[in-house]
């Protein structure tokens, strides 16, 4: 149960779900002050100051007057949302330039109110008639927050706004604090790194426009020495927004940790009119007093249940098969075909076409923005495909990229203004491609036009959405000077519009998210988004770390995995048909190798492994996930857990990188298995248990004794299965 608890007249509000507690509190001189976030209070424990309230103060929250000549009060107290003055000089919520010149801005306690589970807060300048709101609720299940801020200008006289924070979040000062973040390149996403918090402040950002492969937009932070994958306290939260962000993390001048995220304030400004209101995206943050684990499986049920389309009601993700390594841009209505008849052989319930279907599309140098079938390619046009793919038991999906253009393409030629661009200046090209301005209603409108008319005309399911590269030269020269950095917040606003209008106008479409791997994910986009593409890279060895990356902050059911060729295209690794499937079998399963390079006993192999990927999907993609031992580049194995939300099933995958002679690896241990409930062990895949292991016992005893798979070699895998017995 959820409770907002805000009575008219109070000083101190508070919001209370699954165990946690989050107060704030007016203070006598009328700041907003955080005053706890952490592990569930009493309903009547004090939150203020106890001597305050007793003494029959205005307020029973301590306000702060000066420390020093160095450290005026503005300085000093902590505010849930500060504007940037009265000395502030840790990150503001807000900073605004008045249009004589004023950058001072307070912001104080003005009214509050409960709309349904909401509860609003209003802040105003202490002179001037710029207000802002701040919007909290919690979630029953999770005791995830969600907080947001808008600002309006009430003046006659425009306000511009260079910095504006979704949510200040503040922890008690302490010296453990330590960051764990995510961070990466192209095909090296997901990198798992902590630091400790210091007053050197950290701060994890984007400036490319959109999310970007360098930093997601998601945060942890534990304790030294407390916090581990299993207990100890854990404040971690992201924030849902799919452009160019800032999240700063760091102590202020108390030495207290303050989180701000929101807007990249990077060439970023928004000159306010009169009467105009600026809204932020939503910061979702929670808390565990169980470590690191809870705090993901708390995260991904959030947003199995509030984020991704259809919630809790969504299909689970299909074994997809994807056509780019067998043809790359050599698309034909033949040679798909043949691939498909393939794909179904072994179990596929999707054929994806990837790119080179369209325009003049023969390499990457032409044909992006001409979204019309090639008729060399397609004499017919889709539907033939379409038809036979259908008659095969599997549904049909299409590679598109439409927020970028070829110069070399119909679209550029007619409207070259439709780009990113500064008069005068070059046009930087990324993959032989320009970004179209989004932020432009025009662009926007024609985007949404002709797939709209795509998806209408052919039978298709799925969309995989691409996005191959990063902004350069961000000007919109067609709006007034002090309306062009707009671009930043109006072109993700439109592209978050284009895909709410297509999955409203065809409610069976499903959409996956790409950008070149992992570099367009957070939870802006998730909401529009069945899954998304993880990473280009898909080699299953360095996979296993990308995917536990991944996990920490995302849930499994939306991350996609493939089964390519051997040896990889990123590292030139061989590895087994087997062990890439045990590895791609780990979220949602795609397949994306050569199938006309393949012998049959490669198919024997794919039929199996997809059949029995099937029995375990719902508890993959629905169930909770255990790191048992996370995979590292010094480790030789690595084993993890997914449980079913009923505790009926569970399934772990057992790692091996490397052995060495004589290696006798520590058992695994399952965890999340009903300790009470007897479960019959089996080998995922067929195959006789290890020598020694019984096929039956208490989940207690899984979890107690632990088992291991006598795996040997380089790049092995093995998965137990553990079905309840009625």
């Amino acid at each position: 149960m959820a409770e907002v608890t805000a009575p008219a007249g109070a000083t101190v509000f508070r919001l209370d779900g699954a165990g946690v507690t989050y107060a704030m509190g007016v203070d006598d001189k009328g700041y907003l002050q955080p005053l706890y976030w952490g592990a569930s209070l009493a309903a009547d424990d004090p939150l203020g100051t106890a001597e305050f309230a007793a003494a029959g103060a205005p307020s029973p929250v301590r306000s702060f007057g000066e420390l020093s000549g160095f450290d005026p009060a503005g300085s000093v107290t902590p505010q849930e949302y500060p504007g940037q003055g009265e000395g502030m000089v840790s990150e503001p919520g807000v900073k605004a330039v008045f249009a004589d010149g004023n950058r001072d801005l307070v912001l104080k306690y003005r009214s509050h109110r409960i709309d349904g589970e909401t509860l609003i807060v209003d802040l105003a300048d202490i002179r001037r008639p710029l207000t802002v709101e701040l919007r909290y609720t919690i979630d029953a299940d999770t005791g995830i927050i969600a907080r947001s801020a808008s600002v309006r200008n009430g003046d006659a006289r425009p306000v511009r706004i260079d910095q504006i924070a979704a949510a200040v979040f503040t922890l008690p000062v302490a010296d453990d604090y330590r960051l764990h973040y995510l961070t990466g390149r192209h095909a090296a996403e997901w990198t798992k790194k902590d630091v400790a918090i210091t007053p050197a402040l950290t701060v994890l950002e984007s400036r490319r426009g959109s999310t970007g492969h360098g930093n997601n937009p998601w945060f942890a932070i534990g304790r030294d020495g407390l916090t581990s994958e299993e207990s100890g306290p854990v404040w971690y939260g992201a924030l849902a927004w799919s452009g160019s962000f800032r999240i700063s993390i760091g102590q202020d001048n108390l030495g207290r940790v303050r989180i701000a995220g929101g807007y990249n304030s990077y060439d970023f400004s928004w000159t306010l009119q009169p009467g105009e209101t600026l809204e932020t995206p939503v910061f979702y943050a929670g808390y565990s007093e169980a470590g690191m684990g809870d705090a993901s499986r708390r995260f991904h049920h959030f947003q199995m249940a509030h984020i991704i389309p259809d919630g809790a009601e969504a299909k689970l993700r299909p074994v997809l098969y994807n056509s780019w390594e067998a043809t790359a841009f050599d698309v034909t209505e033949l040679g798909q075909k043949a691939l498909a008849e393939k794909a179904a052989r072994i179990g596929v319930e999707r054929f994806v076409v990837d790119d080179g279907w369209f325009g003049a599309r023969n390499g990457d140098a032409a044909g992006l923005g001409d979204w019309t079938v090639n008729p060399a390619k397609f004499p017919n046009g889709l539907k033939p495909l379409i038809e036979r793919v259908k008659a095969l038991g599997m549904d049909f999906g299409l590679w598109v990229e439409p927020e970028v253009v070829n110069v070399d393409s119909d679209l550029y030629r007619a409207y070259p203004d439709w780009v990113l661009n500064y008069p005068d200046r070059p046009r930087t090209e990324g993959r032989n491609q320009l970004v179209l301005n989004l932020a432009r209603d025009d662009v926007r409108d024609h985007l949404l036009d002709w797939l709209d008319r795509l998806v209408s005309e052919n039978d298709i399911a799925f969309l995989k959405w691409d996005y191959n590269r990063n902004w350069t030269e961000a000007g919109w020269p067609e709006v007034p000077v002090q309306d062009q950095q707009r671009v930043y917040v109006r072109y993700v606003r439109n592209l978050y519009h284009i895909l709410a209008e297509l999955r409203r106008r065809h409610p069976g479409l499903e959409i996956e998210a790409c950008s070149g791997g992992g570099g367009r994910i957070d939870l802006g986009i998730l909401a529009y988004s069945d899954q998304v593409w993880t990473s280009d890279n898909t080699d299953p060895a360095e996979r296993l770390m990308i995917q536990d990356g991944f996990t920490q902050a995302y849930a499994p059911a939306v991350m996609m995995a493939w089964v390519t060729d051997s040896p990889n295209w990123a590292n030139a690794r061989v590895t087994s048909l087997d062990y890439r499937f045990l590895s791609s079998m780990q979220g949602g399963l795609g397949i994306g190798a050569n199938l006309d390079h393949w012998q049959e006993e490669d198919f024997a192999t794919a039929a199996k492994w997809v059949a029995a990927y099937k029995t375990i999907r719902q508890t993959v993609q629905r169930g909770r996930l255990y790191r048992i031992e996370p995979p590292r580049r010094d480790s030789a194995t690595s084993a993890t857990m997914y449980v079913a939300q009923d505790g009926r099933q569970g399934v772990m995958f057992q790692m091996l990188h490397s052995s060495m002679w004589r290696d006798d690896p520590a058992a695994k241990h399952p965890r999340g298995l009903d300790p009470a409930r007897v479960y019959c062990l089996s080998m995922l895949g067929g195959g006789a248990l290890p020598e020694g292991i019984p096929q039956q016992a208490s989940g207690a005893f899984w979890m107690w004794k632990g088992l291991n798979a006598p795996l040997k070699g380089d790049f092995a895998g093995a998965a137990f299965l553990f079905d309840a017995v009625d």
